[in-house]
């Protein structure tokens, strides 16, 4: 099973959506070896003190805790993003993870760059591998991504769009 190291961002992107019959969370946990700095298990009971729909999502998400590995790293001083960030990258690098999760899009080009021999991918192509790997219909994956692009505040998103427009039956 290929290992994928998750940040907050897309956790709790994940998490917003959850249901029995569409479940992106339990699918990401199923499909791959998803290990968690600690410090992003931090991050996500600081999200959850919160009563929205984010606060909801990162409950949902340390409410599966037992379902992932989680695991400590030292920080990197020099690296300019959050901890969380800095964490998922430096855990991503010293695995040697296959798969990166973030859905930090405005720090892409950066996160991609910090990553060694991992594959960065966000929470749009996440669904849209689902499709690909046939544990979700395109219907399912757009209707996902669109609950959680009205949740995160994606509407305008480019990136998001395109990958949309990608979920499209032919």
């Amino acid at each position: 099973m290929p290992r994928l190291i998750a940040d907050a961002s897309a956790l709790v992107s994940l998490g917003i959506v959850a249901d029995d019959d569409l479940d992106p969370l339990a699918l990401c946990f199923s499909q791959y070896e998803v290990v968690v700095p600690t410090t992003v298990i931090n991050e996500l009971r600081e999200i959850a003190f919160y009563d929205d729909v984010h606060g909801h999502a990162a409950s949902a998400v340390l409410d599966r805790v037992d379902t992932f590995a989680t695991q400590s790293v030292d920080l990197d001083a020099e690296f300019p993003l959050d901890d969380g960030e800095n964490a998922a990258v430096t855990l991503a690098n010293e695995l040697e993870a296959a798969l990166f999760l973030c859905d930090e899009f405005n720090q892409l080009g950066l996160i991609h760059a910090s990553l060694a021999d991992t594959r960065l991918v966000t929470t749009p192509t996440l669904l849209s591998v689902l499709v690909r790997t046939e544990h979700l219909s395109a219907a399912e994956a757009r209707l996902l991504l669109d609950a959680i692009s009205d949740a995160r505040s994606w509407g305008a998103n480019s990136y998001v769009q395109r990958a949309s427009s990608l979920l499209e039956e032919p």
